[in-house]
């Protein structure tokens, strides 16, 4: 693991290349790789999906609508920021995400939470916004066995002075007794190299880089941490316009965004009064948690079903990757239940979030628990990218490091 916090010299791909491509309407065709996918089948188990994977070490590699940037490259940058967006673009993620959010006055910004700036960006470390935190810095306490925390939420704060913050790498220390430490709490497994300076992006501003670099769209609406409506009349509703409203003033193509989210009624809404970009709507399952959560090893249990929900007009579902997942008598990692359900209904499937797990020596952590007794190497996600792949027939994998699945992508022949 020491391997993956040293700098994963990745993107000698030149800015400039995007650049031209840009030029020509085109989305970039080759990709950088890097080391990071050799060294995962390195770490394969001896077969013949090592052997195929090996003897595609020389590419040409480039890129695959396969490989979704999760929030960008969040592995090593911070994430929803430029720097990362690019970092995927390079790595061959034929689409990248915007999770989308508004500001206190109700400009659209890419956060993977409405009240994450206290952890994703240096917030606290402007005593002036933050003090304007929903829940101002309290450090650590010991002797009462508190944790120190902080809440600061995008509606705390104006779009101008959302843009004067940087982006950081995503974390928080809760034993921290002071702003400096708390601000200090990157996992082990990742590396602060590249999230000392990062730039933050607004929706549009996410939507023209993606744009320039001829790639796809895939913004997930985040769910409201304040009260709806905001201020007495932004509603819900009004909300899920104003993400479609950027994509039409941006003049973009439909058929390039894919709509996210975690509510069934925000689908609902978007296939019900938009057209144009409704019809593309990716419902990300959170059935997995709550009093009412499915088993996906139980077909019975998926309410509503995947056929009623492919007969409202949903087309794409998009599961974290253990739902779509199971293991065989024989201990061999299989499609779940889920997953043949999913696609028996017609249902288009991506899943989430490949490289987000640190060290799979282990089972993997929260992604991998449904075969976790099949994972105890680093190089067994490869594996799992073949089973989504192959057997489950997934569409696209997000990951916190496209590099990964464009490689697995480009040698198997999947665009």
């Amino acid at each position: 693991m020491f391997l993956l916090r040293l700098p994963l010299l990745i993107l000698p791909l030149t800015f400039a290349f995007l650049s031209n491509a840009a030029a020509d309407g085109v989305k970039p065709k080759q990709a950088e790789v890097g080391p990071r996918p050799y060294y995962l089948i390195d770490k394969m188990a001896d077969g013949p999906l090592k052997t195929e994977l090996q003897q595609c070490k020389n590419g040409p590699f480039h890129t695959t609508d396969f490989s979704i940037g999760h929030r960008g490259a969040s592995l090593q940058f911070p994430e929803h920021s430029k720097e990362g967006y690019l970092a995927a673009a390079r790595m061959g993620a034929g689409i990248i995400e915007c999770d989308v959010t508004f500001t206190k006055d109700r400009q659209l910004v890419c956060r993977h939470s409405q009240c994450d700036l206290q952890a994703t960006t240096d917030i606290l470390a402007h005593p002036d916004l933050a003090a304007k935190c929903s829940e101002p810095f309290s450090p650590a306490d010991p002797s009462l066995g508190t944790k120190a925390r902080a809440k600061c939420c995008t509606s705390d704060i104006t779009l101008a002075e959302f843009k004067s913050l940087r982006a950081k790498m995503d974390g928080s220390n809760p034993k921290a007794t002071t702003v400096e430490e708390f601000m200090k709490g990157t996992p082990d497994w990742r590396t602060e190299l590249y999230g000392t300076d990062g730039t933050l992006m607004t929706h549009a501003d996410s939507i023209r880089l993606i744009d320039s670099l001829g790639l796809k769209f895939i913004p997930e609406m985040k769910a409201p941490q304040v009260s709806m409506p905001f201020d007495g009349d932004y509603s819900r509703a009004d909300f899920a316009k104003a993400i479609i409203a950027d994509y039409r003033n941006a003049k973009i193509d439909p058929s390039r965004v894919y709509l996210q989210s975690f509510d069934l009624e925000d689908i609902r809404y978007w296939l019900k009064n938009d057209p144009d970009y409704g019809p593309r709507a990716v419902y990300l399952d959170s059935r997995y948690r709550g009093s009412n959560r499915i088993n996906p090893a139980d077909p019975d249990s998926f309410n509503p079903s995947m056929q009623e929900l492919a007969s409202e007009g949903l087309k794409f579902i998009a599961p974290p990757m253990w739902m779509l997942l199971d293991l065989d008598a024989n201990g061999k990692i299989v499609p779940s239940a889920y997953a043949k359900a999913a696609k028996a209904a017609g249902l288009t499937i991506f899943t989430w979030t490949l490289e987000r797990s640190g060290s799979l020596k282990k089972g993997g952590g929260w992604y991998y628990k449904s075969v976790k007794d099949a994972i105890s190497r680093e190089g067994d996600v490869m594996t799992v990218l073949d089973v989504l792949a192959k057997d489950v027939g997934v569409k696209g994998v997000f990951s916190d490091w496209a590099a990964t699945t464009t490689y697995y992508a480009n040698c198997r022949g999947i665009d």
